[in-house]
């Protein structure tokens, strides 16, 4: 009984939502996966959008990151992550970079969109430029991402299949 008045509670949800998400190019299930399978077609199709959405975590992320059909800025800027994410883990960050793998290094290259093909030929060319990215004790994070970026636009294949550019939103 309780699942039933719970999916006539959601399927009522959907209708007090404003207009403007219509606009954005999703329906009132709003962005996510859901939106990506089912369009901005309305009805009973939301309901489905929208459980998609919430069993996914697909949505949370969107919004977060930018993807998912939420729009091509996202609420945190990725070289702002990138930035954070350096600054926090920066000692293990150049470990890794030294040996040309581990978790780290992963996380980055995923953080510059580097498809998990890749992450192993962004570690190795982390570790053939070590000396250029790690001049000294006193680089920073900062000076750090600068020079990755650097050398990843002119690597052959990670410059094409990572997104290096910078997200700024408006």
């Amino acid at each position: 009984m309780m699942g039933r008045y719970g999916r006539i509670a959601a399927a009522a949800s959907l209708f007090l939502l404003p207009m403007s998400v219509f606009a954005a190019g999703y329906g009132a299930a709003g962005c996510g996966l859901g939106s990506m399978v089912v369009g901005p077609e309305s009805g009973i199709k939301q309901v489905f959008a929208a459980t998609t959405n919430g069993t996914s975590g697909s949505q949370t992320f969107g919004i977060t990151s930018g993807t998912s059909n939420c729009g091509d800025h996202g609420l945190i800027k990725t070289s702002k992550e990138r930035e954070v994410f350096a600054q926090e883990n920066y000692t293990s960050l150049v470990k890794e970079m030294a040996q040309g793998k581990g978790e780290n290094l992963s996380t980055l290259a995923s953080l510059y969109q580097c498809p998990a093909a890749n992450h192993q030929e962004f570690g190795a060319m982390v570790q053939a430029k070590f000396d250029s990215l790690v001049v000294n004790d006193q680089t920073t994070s900062t000076e750090l991402l600068s020079k990755l970026e650097n050398q990843l636009t002119r690597h052959p294949t990670l410059a094409k299949s990572c997104n290096i550019k910078q997200a700024a939103l408006d």
